[in-house]
């Protein structure tokens, strides 16, 4: 029997939700009947992981969609590997992905790891997406969800019709929180008994990081012990630099650029945070719901699917570091809560989100497309 060859594309090369969630899915897809290429429009660590595994990758410079002068690059290189399948994350790399597929008659999988439009757009910006992921979705073979909020709104905005929900999944073994982890408070500067709020994402708009930086200042303020611990890098890399400055937090809160040793990460903090203003399903999400951390997080569209207020975690408004505050020092107030929190997360990651059922639901869609 030969293997289906399928290109794994995605926008960057670094290691972010969509990113985890394409290793999770390459580890675990049968290698028996797929054999997974991976395309990358930046470097980064993510290929050299991928690249450890005996994964194929290869890299095409671009940050811009819809990048007409890479289109025959990538028409170049589907013939030389003879792919069979393409399968797209993201609206940045399905946009560029769709004309060559027509073009080579290969069948293309889009995943929407969230909407590129969304309601804190100009009305021209927000239109402008609206209208390119409706002829994405329109030029795909399949389209597949990652929360059924995400389905919803595309059916609601521009007629989405039979899109597949698969909701991302976690490698339970790596996100476990009996497992061996290193001890890193010490490093960062943090006793035994402080309370660490964490932030371990892109440093950009969407994960609206400065909400953070500013939740942190008050609630270090109202109890010392309150502490912070930024791990990320992005396009506001600078503006966070600039307001630990101003506000001389350096002796409260450790910033770090990406790091690969998330469960470490993870393990070394008490609440997880996610003031984003828009997701699908966050994957770093769900890694820290996995290792039973307590979590505060807007109401994205995947995030209102798994955290239950007062529940698994604690929802708050978006745009409104007050009550991020207030929400870190709930769970470090009433521990009843804080322990609850965290215990029913993991529950529920452990119980719906397993990384092997992913593979195994979108393994069975290429089966169908191909077919």
């Amino acid at each position: 029997m030969n293997k289906i060859k399928v290109l794994e594309v995605i926008r960057q090369g670094q290691i972010g939700g969509g990113e985890s969630h394409l290793l999770d899915l390459v580890t675990f897809l049968d290698k028996e009947q797929f054999e997974p290429v991976c395309l990358a429009f930046t470097s980064g660590e993510m290929i050299n992981r991928l690249e450890a595994m005996g994964i194929k990758c290869h890299v095409i410079d671009t940050l811009k969609p819809f990048d007409v002068k890479v289109q025959q690059q990538i028409v170049d290189l589907m013939r030389q590997e003879q792919i069979r399948l393409v399968h797209a994350h993201g609206s940045r790399a399905a946009s560029n992905m769709v004309w060559p597929a027509r073009k080579l008659r290969v069948p293309i999988i889009y995943t929407v790891h969230g909407w590129s439009f969304h309601d804190d757009q100009s009305w021209l910006v927000r239109t402008l997406r609206q209208w390119s992921e409706k002829l994405i979705c329109s030029m795909a073979d399949r389209v597949i969800c990652v929360s059924q909020s995400n389905a919803d709104t595309g059916r609601e905005r521009f007629g989405l019709k039979d899109a597949s929900v698969i909701e991302n999944g976690i490698n339970l073994v790596r996100f476990n929180p009996d497992g061996q982890f290193k001890n890193l408070r010490e490093e960062f500067g943090f006793s035994a008994d402080d309370f660490v709020a964490g932030f371990i994402a892109r440093c950009t708009k969407q994960k609206a990081p400065l909400d953070f930086m500013e939740a942190v200042r008050v609630a270090h303020q109202r109890n010392s012990k309150v502490k912070g611990l930024f791990v990320g890098e992005g396009d506001m890399d600078a503006e966070v630099d600039a307001y630990i400055a101003e506000h001389q937090m350096s002796e409260y809160v450790y910033r770090s650029p990406f790091r690969t040793d998330v469960p470490d990460l993870l393990h070394c903090i008490n609440v997880y945070c996610l003031p984003s203003l828009w997701e699908g399903l966050s994957i770093a999400l769900l890694e820290a719901m996995a290792m039973g951390k307590a979590i505060v997080a807007t109401p994205t569209d995947g995030t209102k699917e798994v955290i239950t207020h007062e529940d698994n975690g604690l929802v708050i408004p978006y745009c409104q570091p007050q009550a991020l505050a207030d929400a870190i020092l709930r769970h470090f107030e009433d521990r009843a809560l804080y322990e609850q929190c965290g215990n029913r997360a993991h529950q529920l990651v452990d119980q719906r989100f397993n990384a092997q059922r992913v593979s195994d639901a979108v393994g069975q869609i290429y089966r169908e497309v191909v077919k």
